[in-house]
């Protein structure tokens, strides 16, 4: 079992990678500090050298763990697998808009421009991107052999997906509640349409 200290700190890194990774995504990489982190946490420099020896270490902590959890939990969605095309890719949309606007809304942009990054964390950031556009890019290809979906280009569609969902935290900002969940279904709707697909109260019966 757990240590009550050893859940302390795997809960105390946690809220160091999130603050970290969405100051990184609001202002740059180089724009950070290991002293800007620790004010915005309200502890020492010191504090955090206790976790993270330097701010390549924290910044490459803050890119696997994201990147990883976001991409592991929509792997992980039952209904990312059973279904149609079409209802396993509503189903990623939905989920990984949701996480986005509700848990990483600053945290989003780590990943948006990779080339303002050391080398090694920008190849990590490429490996990343690479990994979760597969996701989404398997499901597109199997509407499209399938004929369940129509599009112009698949490249071009997922590009699309991606960018509009990049924009998400911003377009559903000051939302709540039943408003923030309609918000989230409508935009997943409105990119299911990229693929030829009606949204659900508008499709032929």
């Amino acid at each position: 079992m757990v240590s009550r200290v050893e859940r302390k700190r795997g809960q105390r890194i946690e809220q160091i990678l999130t603050v970290a990774a969405e100051m990184f995504g609001e202002r740059g990489f180089d724009a950070v500090s290991l002293e800007d982190v620790a004010e915005r946490l309200d502890v020492s420099k010191g504090s955090l050298y206790y976790y993270f020896a330097s701010k390549d270490e924290l910044g490459t902590a803050a890119i696997e763990t994201l990147g990883d959890d976001w991409t592991a939990r929509l792997e992980q969605l039952p209904a990312a697998h059973e279904g149609t095309p079409a209802q396993r890719l509503r189903a990623l949309l939905r989920e990984h808009i949701r996480i986005a606007v509700r848990e990483y809304p600053a945290a989003l942009r780590l990943f948006l421009v990779p080339r303002d990054w050391p080398d090694a964390q920008q190849a990590r950031i490429k490996a990343l991107r690479r990994r979760h556009d597969q996701l989404f890019r398997t499901v597109v290809d199997e509407g499209v052999a399938t004929g369940e979906f129509t599009v112009t280009g698949v490249d071009t569609v997922l590009q699309c997906m991606h960018a509009a969902m990049s924009q998400a935290p911003v377009w559903c900002a000051g939302k709540r509640g039943a408003a923030l969940d309609s918000a989230i279904a409508e935009l997943a709707d409105t990119l299911m349409m990229l693929v030829g697909e009606l949204p659900p109260h508008r499709a032929p019966r």
